[in-house]
């Protein structure tokens, strides 16, 4: 073979092995003829199905997805703390978008679903916060402390990082006691460290709210959150400081597997905690033959 070209895995080959690994696609390759490649596809792909019925297997025993999983442990942890938890619509008014600044212009508002002239399907939690801080202001003494667990919807084009339909973990506490900087910095720490991930705090801008602050593990952003009073908060009554994360929980996934798709831990058709669902097990006597 001096001088020749050596062979890589065909496209559908890398397909393959990318929807059956559960880090990503295959490592590079170079095969001398076409026999070794297609012998080393066969034992990886074996090995890769392997690994997803495992995966199945646990989930059977277990019941419990990871992603559900996280939601509770994380829920858990913030009743501990103080918060109280909420459930807010999915359908809301154009009204709510507003007044979180949001119009035509705005990138965001073209990844809206929008279920009539009026109504969409809420791209984000803050809204519904933001109205439930207004009444509960006057209810309850501060620090006023809330979180919500709930399903989002945009519509995103941007790869394997990015869901139409996502998970999000919003917490949001008005009149902290500390400063509001130095507590939402705590709130990171607190959050990550129940969910047992190490991470980095960036200064960043945010779409909706300007300079803020952003959760990151290696190049992936996991949550971002807002320390301070805004120029939204006249619009929604709020006069006290607040502070606030958004976490989303298919990447805190995602990064738990040390995946490279995030569509894996998503709601799906095809995957199902991780794990590829087109697959089946070879037969017994298959088995002991290979054996």
């Amino acid at each position: 073979m001096s001088g020749q070209e050596h062979i890589g895995f065909s496209p559908a080959q890398v397909q393959r092995l990318g929807e059956l690994s559960i880090r990503g696609g295959p490592e590079p390759h170079s095969f001398a003829e076409v026999a070794e490649r297609d012998r080393t596809f066969e034992d990886l792909q074996r090995a890769l199905t392997l690994d997803n019925l495992n995966r199945l297997d646990g989930l059977r025993e277990s019941g419990a997805p990871l992603l559900g999983r996280l939601a509770r442990n994380l829920a858990d942890h913030l009743r501990e703390e103080g918060f109280v938890e909420v459930t807010t619509p999915i359908l809301i008014g154009k009204g709510s978008l507003q007044k979180m600044g949001l119009d035509p212009d705005h990138p965001l508002w073209r990844q809206v679903y929008w279920v009539d002239r009026s109504r969409c399907l809420r791209p984000m939690l803050a809204p519904n916060l933001y109205y439930l801080l207004g009444h509960l202001q006057r209810i309850w003494e501060l620090p006023v402390r809330i979180f919500e667990l709930g399903t989002c919807f945009r519509k995103e084009t941007k790869g394997a990082r990015h869901l139409s339909e996502f998970t999000m973990l919003n917490l949001v506490e008005l009149g902290p006691e500390k400063e509001p900087e130095e507590r939402l910095t705590e709130l990171a720490h607190s959050v990550m460290g129940r969910a047992g991930i190490e991470f980095d705090l960036e200064t960043t801008d945010s779409e909706v709210y300007g300079p803020s602050m952003d959760v990151v593990v290696d190049d992936v952003e996991i949550a971002s959150g807002f320390a301070g009073h805004h120029r939204l908060d006249e619009n929604w009554g709020i006069t006290d400081a607040w502070v606030g994360w958004g976490f989303g929980l298919e990447r805190m996934a995602m990064v738990l597997e040390s995946s490279a798709q995030i569509h894996r831990f998503g709601r799906s058709l095809i995957y199902l905690d991780g794990a590829r669902l087109n697959i089946q097990r070879q037969s017994s006597a298959r088995q002991g033959a290979e054996a």
